[in-house]
């Protein structure tokens, strides 16, 4: 098979976002990196120690793993005294716009920090973000819900009938370097997502099960049953 330059650029992006999935797993590391995202001007180390209690050089521990996985950008602050000018940091417009307090990939990070953190299991974490997402007696037909938001994620989601329920299969996979390295997570955290949103959205509909694709051809389906008929196996 021969590779295009697309397949170089895409490889190459999924490297990033690999890089950046790991350095973010660490949950202090991840707050680091919100402070600095949401700060409105370049942050220096002695503001980071000041802010979250820890000593001068596991602040730069932390910050170097940010640096170095292309999430923060080092610099130097203007000289305001004799001596060498202080370091501080910031987010490149690039990665800022990939992790906004909206985005997918931040929402993502925050869940894995709840993993990493013990606040539960995979598929704890995911569905009680889904019971936080979903708003009972929303009006809006609840498989419609879940499609809307699996596609405000990223998935490109298409509901597929079949005999006993639907398939929403997701034709892209937004966090493939992710899924890639730990499914069991990533993929867990989605079907748990999926179970929450419907349990809130009246208990009308249950996933019955996740079928799982590679992450670099995407496709996976969550297969939604009503509830009603609890005969399958989930």
């Amino acid at each position: 098979m021969t590779l295009t330059a697309s397949d170089g650029v895409r490889s190459e992006e999924r490297a990033t976002r690999q890089r950046q999935a790991r350095a973010l797993g660490d949950p202090t590391r991840f707050a680091i990196f919100c402070f600095v995202l949401d700060a409105s001007e370049p942050v220096r180390i002695a503001v980071l120690t000041d802010h979250f209690g820890l000593n001068h050089n596991a602040i730069r521990q932390h910050v170097a793993k940010l640096v170095d996985a292309g999430l923060l950008e080092e610099g130097l602050a203007p000289r305001d005294g004799p001596g060498r000018p202080a370091l501080q940091y910031r987010v490149s417009p690039e990665v800022a716009a990939a992790w906004e307090a909206d985005s997918p990939y931040r929402q993502l990070a925050l869940l894995l920090v709840e993993v990493a953190r013990g606040d539960g299991s995979p598929a704890e974490v995911g569905a009680a973000a889904g019971r936080r997402i979903a708003v009972s007696g929303d009006d809006q037909e609840p498989l419609a819900r879940l499609t809307e938001e699996m596609a405000r994620r990223g998935f490109q989601p298409r509901a597929v009938p079949r005999a006993r329920g639907i398939d929403v299969v997701l034709d892209n996979c937004p966090f493939e370097a992710a899924a890639a390295a730990a499914p069991e997570i990533v993929c867990t955290l989605h079907r748990g997502l999926a179970e929450g949103m419907l349990e809130v959205l009246g208990n009308e509909y249950m996933v019955e099960s996740l079928v799982a694709r590679a992450p670099t051809r995407a496709g996976c389906r969550i297969r939604v049953r009503p509830a009603a008929d609890r005969t399958s196996t989930p």
